[in-house]
Formats: structure tokens, C-alpha cells, sequence
């Protein structure tokens, strides 16, 4: 349990640890329940019992998103013939856009180069998410403090 103010409490000591640790460009996953994060990771942390948007909202106060890449937010894109609509997509893009105004659009991956890109990820946070196609990966920015 985490005991500051204003930290959610949905993030553990570890994934405080890990953001703090990560760097321009670093890469992050957030996960959805089927995946296999646990043989594709760098870095676990288990985030159970919680649900990607939550982890998401939380991870986005602190976490700023690359602005010197044109998509610095990429999701596994439906495999062909698969008639799965992700509607999780779209409370993504509400979170982001809370945060990050000035966001354009996902890269969509295709499912094996996406297992391939979350190998070099610094971290995958894997959740309970029951949803299809939930996966996100976060490419991470610079955070800029305005001189007052």
C-alpha cells in the first residue's frame, strides 16, 4: 500500500520504481488477462484484479507520452478475420486525450511483430483485463517543467 498523497493507490511501489527508472523512448505494456507477459518480459509487474483503464488513467497523471513521436501509443491490432470489435479503444483514447490533448492516433500492430516489440519493452504490466485487443504499449517522453 502506498502512502503519499495523491498517488493512486492502483500503483504498486515496483511500478512507481520502474516509471521513475524508465528514460526517453523507453516503451511500456499494459496487458490484458491472456497475455504472456510472464514469458515476454524484461520487467513484470502484476497488476491483478485491476482492469487496463484504470491502470491507464492512473499511469497517465505521471507519465508523459512521447511528443517527438508520431504514435506514442500502439495497440495489437485485430488479427484478419477475427470479427472482434474493440471497444476498449475508445476509453483508451478518452484517457489519453484527458492527458494528452494534443493526441492523434494509435499505431496498430499486428499480433506477433506486437510480441516481438513488448520483448524489447522495458516493462509489461499485466492486469485482469477481460477485454480483447486490451494491450497497450506506451512509448515515454520528456517531461517538461514550465519556469515560473
Amino acid at each position: 500500500m502506498i502512502m503519499l498523497k495523491g498517488i493512486p493507490t492502483i500503483l504498486s511501489p515496483d511500478l512507481l520504481k520502474i516509471m521513475m527508472e524508465m528514460g526517453h523512448g523507453d516503451e511500456i505494456v499494459i496487458a490484458d488477462g491472456n497475455f504472456p507477459g510472464s514469458n515476454l518480459a524484461r520487467n513484470l509487474v502484476r497488476c491483478d484484479g485491476n482492469n487496463v483503464t484504470e491502470v491507464l488513467d492512473a499511469f497517465l497523471k505521471f507519465f508523459p507520452l512521447d511528443q517527438y513521436s508520431q504514435s506514442p501509443v500502439a495497440l495489437m491490432a485485430v488479427v484478419p478475420g477475427d470479427t472482434v470489435v474493440p471497444v476498449i479503444w475508445e476509453k483508451y483514447k478518452k484517457i489519453i486525450t484527458k492527458y494528452e490533448p494534443d493526441f492523434k492516433d494509435f499505431d496498430m500492430v499486428e499480433r506477433f511483430d506486437f510480441y516481438e516489440r513488448t520483448k524489447n519493452a522495458y516493462a509489461i504490466v499485466t492486469t485482469g483485463e477481460k477485454a480483447q485487443y486490451a494491450n497497450i504499449i506506451l512509448k515515454k517522453g520528456v517531461v517538461i517543467e514550465v519556469e515560473k
